[in-house]
């Protein structure tokens, strides 16, 4: 019986995650690994003098393709004792980070910047983090690790449409305008594009199309349908209040953040293999859920910055630690690693791998938010992560003051492989953005779709 992802279906699950995060609130810090001073001390050494061997490399600029592809393998080859050492990484997990997620990511960038030159480095990263994902439920839905051509269209179809949905220039009506006519081509309507960027959108959905025929995989366009109508849900909700929106009580919040997060997995998990059990749909919502949380909590000053109403900003503006909120979120990773565990497929190393990343991500954001939680929290949480928060949110400063440096690196890497494997299968009768004349997209999208 095909299974089909309907809105209420959608609404059910938020439910469900709902409740589940709600059961974590008021629980201690889970079980996990713990670090003396000198241990992180010691894993804060291998991560300089990793981070002092990809720079050499950034320095050096090479220039032949022999040149980069040796430089890359330098830089892979800096990895394995740095993980080793840091994050205790045995050899079989290292070989599926650098043999399988690693060309998979490197695979990507090259077809992004065949298919659109303009694309910057974060957002082919950005499109990376979702490939990655996608990988893993490959592993864990008993599929092989590649990257296909509709997982790389949906990896980017979100830096494409997030770039105009939060471009701080254009009104909450041209935002909606132009998700109007993204909702039409998601529905199988074929509008005719009016700038750069929608023919890029257009052209991803083409993609899975031409994979996933809308006749037998109905089910892939519900998920896509839907995670579009929560993004559109929470641009009308920020546009009801407005800036520090106080209209909007932590369940509606909560609701947002369950349903974009969510449906974004759920998707991911529908182009590795389309027919899902009961399971596995939940559990693909559930991780979607989590990651959606993890970056609320990470991009808390920045959603303060612009406005953006999440639970850990309405926290924040209210003046209350986030010590709570972190907690939850910790504990509410472990029950969707839990949920993990219940799969029959994936290894039990993929798993601890994911787990471990999961943990990383809260402990990073923990990091930079350093501000918005009690001396005291921090003080009982920070032997839990293998670094010192104050020694990653100093690295992290300093390597966002040297995007330039590693902007070059990075185009050097994207050049150093064979180009046979790396021919982007562009669906036919499409035009790549590369060979669209640059336009002023913000003076597009408010003439031309007017």
């Amino acid at each position: 019986m095909e299974h089909r992802y309907s809105w209420s279906w959608i609404e059910a699950q938020v439910a469900l995650a709902a409740e589940s995060w709600n059961g974590c609130a008021g629980r201690l810090l889970p079980a996990g690994p713990r670090y003396s001073l000198d241990e992180q001390r010691k894993r804060e050494r291998a991560y300089d003098q990793a981070l002092r061997a990809v720079e050499r490399e950034a320095r050096r600029v090479p220039r032949t393709p022999t040149a980069r592809l040796l430089a890359q393998r330098r830089i892979v080859d800096a990895f394995p004792p740095f993980a080793s050492i840091a994050l205790d990484l045995n050899a079989e997990a290292i070989e599926l980070l650098t043999g399988s997620f690693l060309p998979v990511g490197t695979q990507l960038a090259r077809w992004a910047r065949g298919f659109d030159r303009t694309l910057s480095v974060a957002d082919i990263v950005q499109a990376c983090r979702n490939a990655w994902t996608a990988c893993g439920l490959q592993a864990l839905l008993g599929q092989p690790m590649e990257l296909t051509p509709s997982i790389f269209a949906y990896s980017l179809l979100y830096p494409y449409s997030d770039n105009c949905l939060d471009h701080p220039q254009l009104s909450t009506a041209e935002k909606l305008r132009f998700s109007e006519r993204f909702r039409q081509r998601l529905s199988g309507l074929r509008p005719s594009a009016c700038n750069a960027r929608e023919a890029a959108v257009w052209t991803m959905v083409q993609m899975i199309e031409e994979q996933y025929p809308r006749s037998s995989y109905a089910q892939v366009f519900d998920c896509l349908l839907a995670i579009h109508r929560a993004q559109e849900q929470s641009i009308a909700q920020l546009c009801r209040g407005g800036r520090g929106d106080n209209s909007l009580d932590n369940s509606e919040l909560l609701h947002i953040s369950c349903a974009k997060g969510g449906a974004s997995v759920l998707a991911n998990a529908c182009l590795v293999q389309p027919w899902l059990t009961p399971e596995e749909s939940r559990f693909s919502f559930d991780w979607g859920v989590l990651l959606q949380l993890g970056d609320d909590l990470q991009d808390v000053r920045e959603d303060l910055g612009r406005g953006s109403v999440t639970l850990f900003t309405r926290a924040a503006a209210r003046g209350e630690p986030l010590d709570s909120l972190v907690l939850q979120l910790l504990n509410f990773s472990q029950q969707v690693a839990d949920r993990m565990n219940r799969l029959p497929h994936g290894a039990r190393l993929l798993k601890d791998l994911l787990r471990m990343s999961w943990r990383s991500l809260i402990l990073m954001a923990v990091a930079d938010a350093q501000q918005f939680l009690s001396p005291a929290f921090l003080a009982a949480l920070e032997p839990s992560s293998p670094f010192r928060f104050g020694f990653l949110r100093a690295r992290n400063e300093m390597l966002a003051g040297r995007q330039a440096l590693y902007a070059v690196l990075f185009d050097a890497f994207m050049e150093a492989g064979p180009g046979g494997q790396s021919e982007l299968p562009l669906p036919g009768q499409t035009l790549a953005v590369a060979d669209v004349a640059p336009t002023a997209e913000l003076c597009c999208l408010r003439s031309s779709c007017a």
